[in-house]
């Protein structure tokens, strides 16, 4: 298998498994003698100095997270101040589609964050190709990072930003709903059909989906194509190596999507309903709907506005489908959060520092404990149970998938969510959309 940005390896996953990345407690490492990115460096130590001057510096900190994602961030936060007494930090948490506007808008007229939440991959690339991205390249330890989720945030060989979290995406469901009426977790697309059925001759919802954003349904769109035509395709679509983005994996992963709309498998008006305001995920609080396809940041969601609906929250890989080349273990990833430093930030040694504090070893530990999240940073002992089992499926994937949204540039990104998004609504035909993506790659990908 190619070695590619878009992924991670075989090889990746033994990094994950020895490094505790992404293995389960029994094989992640609890000590490490590799050193962490909370060592002095001559940056810390110019920077505590500019701190003890007298002079009160102010860092400006944008993150997307609430709950106790949001609490591991401000204690990481109140850390740093500590070590930096003179410095202030204002930070400030905006919800996920909200903050993709905003941040642009603060980029292009010039007055952005000194730190801010990223993905990490096209997202923050095309803020790095505009020169806004300070390049930490030699400033911060990436040995203690998993190499190939920092290398989602390195270009052309130069860093622009370190990992905490790594999202894993999964088939989210209420395991009280399915014990009442007797249904298995299914591993085929036969044995998905048979569980949509059954949800809905018991008058449930079989899933939810909040779909005005346009990513969540995307989730459904890059699995189907995996299951269906396997990771090397939209990786040779991207790097125009034979294969692409109107191929027949393209147009029968939206069939699929289709045939499941059809079905009535999701929550009326799905794609009028935004995400972040938590109207999908209350269908799913109030046993309405039974089944979510998402990331892991479904578990935050629990914890901060339903805690009693975790007791009934568990989760299963993406079916495979009838004929398909996609391995079963293949999963949905993305690395997130990446925390990056604006180029224009006049205070960079001390921002530095603080993205380092952000992703310590001590932040990912109670970032994995607390929010059932697997991390990209070394040396973290998985403890909480959905981290565990997370971490299990990623250190045996063959491959990971990161979101085409946060891969592609971002034109084709756009067009890609738009398509898929039509592709739900029945207002576009698999074929039309995926003539228009490649339509588009043609002109932008070369």
């Amino acid at each position: 298998m190619k070695k590619a940005v878009t992924s991670l390896t075989l090889s990746s996953m033994l990094l994950l498994a020895a490094c505790g990345g992404g293995a389960p407690a029994t094989t992640s490492a609890g000590k490490t003698d590799t050193p962490t990115n909370n060592d002095k460096k001559p940056a810390e130590t110019k920077a505590a100095d500019a701190s003890k001057a007298g002079e009160k510096k102010t860092l400006e900190f944008w993150y997307i997270d609430p709950g106790d994602k949001e609490k591991v961030y401000l204690e990481a936060v109140e850390r740093f101040k500590k070590k930096h007494p003179n410095v202030e930090v204002k930070a400030l948490q905006t919800p996920n589609d909200t903050y993709k506007q905003k941040f642009a808008v603060a980029m292009s007229g010039g007055n952005p964050p000194d730190v801010f939440h990223s993905w990490g991959g096209g997202w923050l690339k095309e803020f790095v190709t505009q020169g806004n991205v300070l390049d930490i390249t030699g400033k911060i330890d990436a040995n203690s990072y998993v190499k190939t989720v920092l290398d989602n945030a390195t270009f052309n060989g130069k860093n622009y930003g370190v990992p905490l979290g790594l999202s894993v995406t999964m088939v989210w469901y209420n395991k009280d709903i399915f014990a009442k009426y007797g249904i298995k977790q299914p591993a085929t697309w036969e044995e998905f059909m048979t569980v949509i059925d059954t949800l809905k001759q018991n008058k449930l919802i079989p899933f939810t989906l909040a779909n005005q954003p346009k990513w969540p349904g995307a989730y459904y769109f890059m699995y189907l194509a995996d299951r269906v035509a396997g990771p090397e395709l939209f990786k040779s679509a991207l790097g125009r190596t034979g294969k692409t983005f109107d191929d027949d994996g393209y147009v029968q992963a939206g069939k699929l999507i289709q045939d499941l709309v059809k079905r009535d498998a999701f929550n009326k008006g799905f794609n009028g309903i935004p995400w972040d305001a938590g109207q999908g995920r209350q269908i799913l609080y109030t046993e309405q709907a039974a089944m979510l396809v998402m990331s892991n940041s479904i578990v935050n969601n629990v914890r901060t506005e339903a805690p009693t609906f975790e007791k009934k929250l568990d989760f299963f890989p993406f079916p495979t489908v009838p004929g398909g080349k996609g391995d079963p273990s293949d999963i949905g990833g993305a690395s997130a959060p990446v925390w990056s430093v604006s180029a224009k930030t006049k205070n960079p040694d001390l921002a530095i520092e603080l993205i380092k504090e952000l992703s310590s070893q001590e932040t990912a530990q109670n970032y994995s404990d607390r929010t059932g999240s697997p991390v990209g940073v070394k040396g973290v002992t998985y403890k909480d149970e959905f981290a565990k089992r997370l971490g299990v499926y990623v250190d045996k994937a063959k491959d990971i998938h990161w979101p085409y949204d946060q891969t592609l540039p971002p034109d084709l990104a756009e067009l890609h969510k738009d398509t898929t998004q039509a592709i739900f609504g029945l207002s576009m035909t698999p074929e039309e959309a995926a003539k228009k993506m490649e339509e588009k790659a043609k002109q932008i990908l070369k």
